[in-house]
């Protein structure tokens, strides 16, 4: 008895499903038991994609600006140099980039090497200092002001084996490892060199990478799939997109509020203080409380009456940006709540480090839409619409 083309196309498609798994089984049993091999070689590919990695990175965080130049370009340029609107946005991005990162370093770098300085040139004075300050704002009250007189000598005691036992040890092994540092350093540089060509390649021809990209999602999956596939791509850019260009947006406000009112309020440090604030304050949640510790403590070595005072000060900012101004800039861009942005911060910082801080709560709002729509699919396809009414799949 012969089979029809239906019956064999079915018998193929088991032996095809079953063979899947059993590669699959031998793939993951390999992976178990030569997991450090896996690692291993995981890290080596990574090592050698790492130029493609910074250049893809630095080129999705170019896309908006440099679409942006190239759509005003393309309006306001005479006809007959229109058709180079497209290279000349990726020519002055990669410029802004430039002249951005120029401007915080020469704002940024004198000053930390002078306030480095000063900090280990008065740190013994200062200690003393502050320990004189409390007596004299404690006088009267003997029992807290030896508590707090303990943790200050505590903490100068601390420092000094620190120094002597942890820092000039360290020193000595940075420079008898200095070859292999600056070896690590110079091929780090050779890979972001290579990395903002890749940049250029990618932010030229991003609009023919994407067809191609699209091209072949339809030439795989049926047209039901791919547009819901296409779909969750769309979201996913905007997601991150909106997530990264919201978060840079909101930290810059932040740090040029904290470096106006510093000014004003007298701070030491004002323009690294607010650098600080603003650069750590793209981390989500965390980053306003890991920004504000070295920056009272510089202030506190110049003045602990106006470390206090920076410490509510950066309370009332922070307030202000969570509640305010940072839902404002970030709405729409990954309708989690508070719960879920602690839990994604946390999830993919553990895993991944500071790149799953930075990333997570775009990358879980993504996993969430699409657990939603999965929800969802199932609520209809049982006959519990009521539950989508109740908010049952949010």
């Amino acid at each position: 008895m012969r089979m029809t083309n239906d019956e064999r196309r079915k018998y193929l498609y088991r032996i095809g499903s079953g063979f899947a798994v059993l590669a699959l089984a031998i793939l993951l049993f390999f992976c178990l038991f030569r997991l450090d091999s896996v690692r291993a070689g995981f890290a080596r590919l990574l090592d050698i994609l790492m130029p493609f990695i910074y250049g893809g990175v630095l080129a999705y965080l170019l896309k908006i600006p440099c679409g942006f130049l190239e759509k005003h370009l393309d309006r306001h340029l005479p006809a007959k140099i229109k058709k180079f609107a497209p290279g000349l946005s990726v020519v002055l991005s990669i410029f802004g980039f430039f002249l951005v990162l120029y401007l915080l370093l020469s704002m940024v770098v004198p000053e930390l090497v002078t306030s480095v300085g000063a900090v280990i040139e008065t740190l013994p004075q200062a200690v003393e200092e502050l320990s004189e300050w409390v007596k004299k704002t404690l006088e009267g009250n003997d029992v807290l002001r030896s508590y707090v007189q303990t943790a200050i000598d505590s903490i100068n005691q601390k420092l000094q084996v620190w120094g002597k036992t942890d820092l000039i040890p360290a020193l000595e092994n940075m420079m008898s490892g200095f070859t292999s540092t600056v070896s690590s350093v110079v091929g780090t540089i050779m890979d972001m060199m290579i990395g903002m060509v890749v940049c250029i390649y990618l932010l030229n021809s991003r609009k023919l990478f994407a067809r191609q990209g699209r091209a072949v999602l339809y030439s795989i999956f049926n047209t039901k799939w791919a547009d819901r596939i296409y779909e969750e791509i769309i979201f996913t850019d905007k997601s991150f997109a909106g997530f990264f260009s919201g978060k840079i947006l909101d930290s810059a406000i932040i740090g040029l509020l904290c470096y106006i009112f510093s000014l004003i309020f007298g701070f030491p440090n004002a323009m690294l203080v607010s650098v600080i604030v603003g650069v750590t304050n793209v981390i989500p949640y965390f980053g306003p409380y890991i920004g504000a510790v070295p920056s009272a403590f510089l202030i506190l070595m110049e003045d602990p009456v106006k470390a206090v005072w920076f410490v509510v000060f950066i309370i009332i900012l922070q307030q202000f940006d969570g509640n305010i101004l940072g839902p404002r800039l970030l709405a729409n861009s990954t309708g989690l709540s508070g719960f879920w942005v602690l839990f994604s911060i946390t999830f993919f910082g553990g895993i991944f480090g500071f790149a799953g801080i930075l990333t997570g709560v775009p990358l879980f709002a993504v996993i969430y839409d699409i657990i939603k729509k999965l929800v969802r699919y199932g609520l209809k396809k049982h006959q519990h619409t009521d539950m989508l009414q109740e908010g049952g799949a949010e």
